[in-house]
């Protein structure tokens, strides 16, 4: 399972810092190799009127370079994050240890701004959230028992308390599990769908544990043609 961090996740738990005139220490830059993680793995929802607070332009990150660096140096080893996954997912915005090597060097040497030359382009964002299949979509709460064969594409929280900690996993009928999804510091204002990167099959008779009696999410088949549904298990 790689152990990864999403840099989403801390905002909520920290704020901008003021902070004075740094002695730069590092070649990295925010305009050469910063901007360009934020822009792939956070500004989907850091952007003016996005989801949360923009950190599309220097001015804009720079009074929380020192509350992000604390949070990557104290979450670097840990499995932690507002929604980790046991497996791979398509749509993945964690950071990579690299990414998290590049921040902690960039606040550590001064959080210097480089030269405009090397910004990327900006991103573009989709207007449209992401499309959640409806047939053969199954609401899980509770433990929860499979009737038909389901081509799991992945999972989306429907109703998830904000700061709920819980994993989901699935036991096949000849007793092995299957890990889904693992809920921890998880905030509604970052729901979106997770997306493996491999579809997992899950024969009739898997049963769904983990999901507390308070949540809802939701299994998504691949494709629309799924015939899968649940029963609760008894």
């Amino acid at each position: 399972m790689k152990r990864r961090w999403t840099l989403l996740s801390a905002f909520i738990l920290t704020g901008p810092i003021a902070f004075a005139h740094d002695i730069i220490t590092t070649p990295i830059t925010w305009d050469r190799e910063i901007s360009r993680i934020v822009y792939d793995r956070c500004a989907s929802c850091h952007h003016e009127g996005g989801r949360a607070f923009s950190l599309m332009t220097y001015a804009d990150a720079r009074p929380w370079a020192v509350a992000i660096k604390e949070e990557v140096l104290s979450r670097r080893m840990p499995p932690w994050g507002a929604v980790k996954g046991f497996g791979d997912f398509r749509n993945d915005k964690a950071l990579t240890p690299e990414q998290m090597e590049l921040i902690v060097s960039w606040v550590g040497g001064g959080v210097p701004e480089g030269e405009a030359k090397d910004l990327p382009p900006d991103p573009k964002f989709d207007q449209h959230a992401p499309e959640v299949p409806s047939h053969g979509s199954i609401a899980v709460s509770g433990e929860f028992q499979l009737r038909k064969n389901l081509l799991l594409d992945g999972i989306t929280p429907k109703t998830v308390p904000d700061d709920a900690a819980f994993q989901i996993t699935a036991e096949l009928p000849d007793g092995s599990l299957e890990p889904l999804l693992w809920f921890e510091h998880f905030h509604e204002k970052f729901a979106h769908p997770y997306l493996y990167r491999n579809p997992i099959e899950l024969p009739a008779g898997t049963k769904i544990h983990g999901v507390p009696p308070s949540s809802t999410i939701v299994l998504l088949p691949v494709g629309r043609a799924s015939t899968a549904a649940a029963t609760p298990t008894p």
